[in-house]
């Protein structure tokens, strides 16, 4: 697996026109939404309500926005797709793997979860399938989970983008003319230049940055 693994993140390095753009994101509305209700979801649906279920949900709404960051390159053409497959990260002691929840287009944030949490156990186990992890349209990866402050994700060919999530840390930002402590996380996109211009990179991650710091938005669209 780790002969693999090299192999495909050497083959990123090799074939995609690789990118970064950064931002940060004001986690206070859904660091506040997830401790008024994580204790009445994992009540009724027997899961945690973590944070990757809403970037999950941002993302599949940003990507359908901004359609190139779903795509991919099938030899001279481009594939656009009208579904939203996300390959989640996850660490498990032989490696890194990147196990599929399918559709996430049509998931609300439990569903999310519990889909995440059975792939998560299935990759411990060491019980993932091919099919588990083939397939994947876009990735999300969260070193902040280990601590990661900053980091440039590489991109899980032939998708066009990944998403790098990090850690949550308290600073100082500006609301409204005053100085205030928000608990903030750095957020990056890697992606194809092939597939995507910065405009529509940057464009991308605002989006997603927009709908976490109010995750109401995600009712409306």
């Amino acid at each position: 697996m780790r002969l693999r693994i090299a192999e495909r993140l050497k083959e990123s390095q090799n074939a995609a026109a690789s990118l970064t753009t950064f931002n940060e994101i004001d986690m206070s509305s859904l660091m506040e939404m997830r401790k008024k209700f994580k204790d009445q979801v994992l009540k009724e649906h027997d899961v945690k309500l973590g944070y990757m279920s809403a970037f999950a949900r941002a993302c599949c709404l940003a990507l359908k926005e901004i359609p190139a960051a779903n795509a991919s390159i099938d030899g001279e053409e481009i594939v656009y797709r009208d579904y939203v497959d996300i390959s989640v990260a996850v660490a498990t002691p032989k490696g890194l793997v990147t196990p599929v929840v399918r559709n996430a287009e049509n998931m609300n944030f439990v569903e999310i979860e519990k889909e995440i949490a059975a792939l998560g156990k299935k990759a411990r186990d060491g019980k993932l399938t091919i099919e588990d992890m083939a397939g994947g349209t876009f990735t999300i990866s969260n070193g902040g989970v280990f601590g990661s402050l900053y980091g440039t994700p590489i991109i899980n060919l032939p998708q066009a983008a990944v998403l790098g999530m990090h850690t949550i840390k308290d600073r100082p930002v500006v609301v409204n003319g005053q100085i205030v402590i928000r608990p903030v996380m750095v957020v990056a996109l890697t992606y194809d230049h092939r597939l995507l211009d910065g405009r529509e990179a940057v464009t991308f991650l605002v989006k997603v940055r927009d709908y976490l710091e109010d995750p109401r938005k995600m009712l409306l669209a």
